[in-house]
């Protein structure tokens, strides 16, 4: 008798114990037609495990959905191994909304741009790719969509929460562009017109001249017509690495990211002022 048998129990315990580990999901880059010619990248990653797992997290569907802007020109890097390689701060917490049962999908770069400016952040043509990827997300998975926005990234997300209005289920900006001599400066914005609940979250050591604490309350002030308002100053983490205004200094929220993650989806399940 030859040794086919033992390849093919070997094979078959193979078998049994790829099935007997957890499914994971992995992340995948998308291109979403938004306007005539032009089309965003986008990162998607489902909070259901691979094919053949429960979805979400205890085997329930997604608390909802993260629509993340990165800051500085936009962005997510490189997918490798089904995950964005971006050191943003939003991008690089991804899996850790994926862990608390949140869908994240990431907003990349238009086609038309090699990266989004300030002032591009607020112009037409970038609300209505903004738009077109929000009905994308939305028919892609049911559950509500939440902006969420860093640095210069929030700047995205408040124009965006402006224009669509109820159609999101709230806003979480983060490490808040607040200088006003940069074109859509939170305040600069008509935050009046924002209709949903709101958390603002800043780092109380942040250095970044254009995210400076002091100006953050601005942004309260001018949500007049919000039902919930928070403003969460945190103050841990570290060491910052770097300069002040980049990914992983105290601005990208360096060596709290767990804890941030944690205070934005805890506030999102349980809004209060």
């Amino acid at each position: 008798m030859g040794c086919g048998w033992r390849w093919g129990l070997a094979a078959l315990a193979a078998g049994l114990l790829a099935a007997a580990r957890p499914a994971v999901a992995e992340g995948v880059r998308l291109e979403v037609p938004t306007r005539e010619g032009v089309a965003v990248s986008l990162f998607w990653e489902s909070s259901a495990p691979a094919e053949g797992a429960q979805p979400g997290a205890g085997g329930m569907a997604a608390k909802g959905t993260v629509l993340l802007f990165p800051g500085a020109g936009g962005g997510f890097g490189r997918v490798v191994d089904g995950q964005a390689t971006s050191r943003n701060f939003l991008v690089r917490s991804a899996r850790g909304f994926i862990a608390r049962g949140y869908d994240v999908a990431i907003f990349g770069k238009p086609s038309d741009k090699t990266e989004l400016g300030y002032a591009d952040r607020v112009a037409p043509a970038h609300l209505e790719d903004i738009h077109a990827v929000l009905a994308f997300v939305k028919a892609r998975s049911p559950a509500p969509v939440w902006l969420v926005g860093t640095s210069r990234g929030t700047v995205s997300a408040a124009a965006a929460a402006i224009r669509e209005g109820n159609a999101i289920a709230g806003l979480v900006l983060t490490s808040s562009i607040v200088s006003p001599d940069k074109p859509g400066s939170l305040p600069r914005q008509d935050l009046a017109a924002i209709r949903v609940p709101v958390l603002v979250l800043h780092h109380a050591r942040d250095e970044c001249r254009v995210t400076s604490p002091r100006e953050v309350g601005e942004i309260l002030r001018g949500l007049t017509a919000a039902p919930l308002k928070k403003l969460l100053l945190v103050d841990g983490g570290g060491p910052p690495l770097g300069e002040p205004c980049e990914a992983l200094h105290w601005h990208g929220f360096i060596g709290m990211e767990a804890e941030a993650v944690q205070l934005i989806t805890g506030w999102m399940e349980r809004p209060v002022p």
